[in-house]
């Protein structure tokens, strides 16, 4: 009964993870289309049968359909040979609604629209948590103390609080991480409190490399809350996202160049499985994960492969050096090249997933 539950909850915190996800992706493409004078004609929210069906006012067709890994926004004249299937049906193209009759930088935007969707939301999700949760910030109180380094030689201990270093109070972990950076190969004068006693040591700080920062080899062992207001919590929300922007992209690339093993790539199962974990430990956990997934998501549509948005805004600019369209064979022979490719990524993924879940052990129990 209980694994029952738990199967119910993380398929459920799934479904809301996705949902939120490509809901605010696709919407990002319909109010760019809207924007640029194109008639949408459907907005669909996964894939397959549709669950539920209605049009608005404006005669868009809004699905609610089966499966929810993805999700679409159908504008009147995506293809290039929309004119010319018009004609061949005797209806007459309404030029000024049409997507392949916009000028690229509109079609720019509306590819660029659903990645973009997805980063705001990540800034407005961070940015609610630090209003309302505040930042944690590190204090100067030793956690850890890395073997062989400066802080063991200069006798620090875990629960050692620094107040001051060489005469000047650090409040912060950055006040002191700042002072140790600027100071490699060089002796720094620490003021600690244990217990109920203060006392000097001198740590010499070594350098992480020749010519690099100095390492004092001391990592934060608490805490504390500070509230934000709310001009702080928005610039705060900005950071995070960026940081988080800045951490995938580099990951990508440890991926790419073999620093790091292609098997932590993970898929819809990883997402599910940790989408019900998170779930469990609250909402403000589940906000963060649904934040930080919106980051991966508006950068993976990103990349320039084509059937991503990515791709469309690699071909639109070589139109836009060009002069003219990409050949549209070319951009079919494209677009099967993306498809092949986001298969193999996609299974390659899942594969990893099962790995990771222990599906493959689970069988060969069965048939051992």
């Amino acid at each position: 009964m209980n694994y029952l539950l738990h199967l119910a909850q993380t398929l459920a915190s799934f479904a809301l993870v996705l949902g939120v996800l490509i809901s605010i992706h696709e919407m990002g493409h319909y109010l760019a289309a809207r924007f640029c004078g194109i008639t949408v004609e459907a907005f669909s929210l996964g894939f397959g049968p549709a669950l539920k069906t209605w049009v608005d006012g404006r005669g868009t067709e809004w699905k609610i359909s089966v499966l929810p890994l993805g999700g679409y926004v159908k504008m009147y004249g995506m293809s290039p040979d929309a004119r010319a299937e018009a004609a061949a049906a005797g209806e007459l193209f309404r030029t000024a609604e049409a997507y392949c009759e916009k000028q690229v930088w509109q079609r720019a935007i509306v590819a660029a629209a659903g990645p973009v969707a997805n980063f705001l939301l990540a800034m407005v999700l961070f940015a609610v948590l630090l209003g309302v949760a505040g930042r944690q910030v590190p204090l100067p109180v030793v956690g850890e103390v890395i073997a062989d380094s400066a802080a063991a030689h200069a006798g620090l201990r875990q629960g050692d609080e620094i107040r001051a270093v060489n005469g000047t109070k650090v409040a912060l972990f950055e006040d002191l991480r700042q002072v140790v950076v600027a100071s490699p190969n060089r002796d720094l004068t620490l003021l600690v409190h244990r217990g109920a006693t203060d006392f000097s040591v001198t740590a010499h700080i070594v350098a992480a490399a020749a010519g690099g920062p100095g390492i004092l080899g001391v990592k934060s062992g608490a805490m504390r809350t500070e509230p934000l207001g709310p001009l702080q919590a928005v610039a705060g929300g900005v950071a995070e996202t960026w940081e988080v922007l800045r951490q995938t992209v580099l990951g990508l690339i440890s991926i790419v160049t073999g620093r790091t093993s292609a098997d932590e790539l993970g898929g819809p199962i990883s997402i599910a499985h940790m989408s019900g974990q998170v779930a469990q430990l609250g909402l403000a956990s589940l906000v963060s994960f649904i934040a930080l997934l919106s980051v991966n998501l508006g950068l993976v549509n990103l990349l320039p492969i084509p059937v991503l948005d990515g791709g469309h805004l690699m071909f639109y600019a070589a139109e836009a050096l060009r002069g003219r369209p990409v050949p549209p064979r070319a951009q079919e022979y494209g677009y099967r090249v993306g498809v092949a490719i986001i298969a193999c990524i996609f299974v390659f993924a899942s594969f990893n997933d099962l790995v990771r879940e222990g599906a493959f052990r689970w069988v060969a129990h069965l048939i051992g």
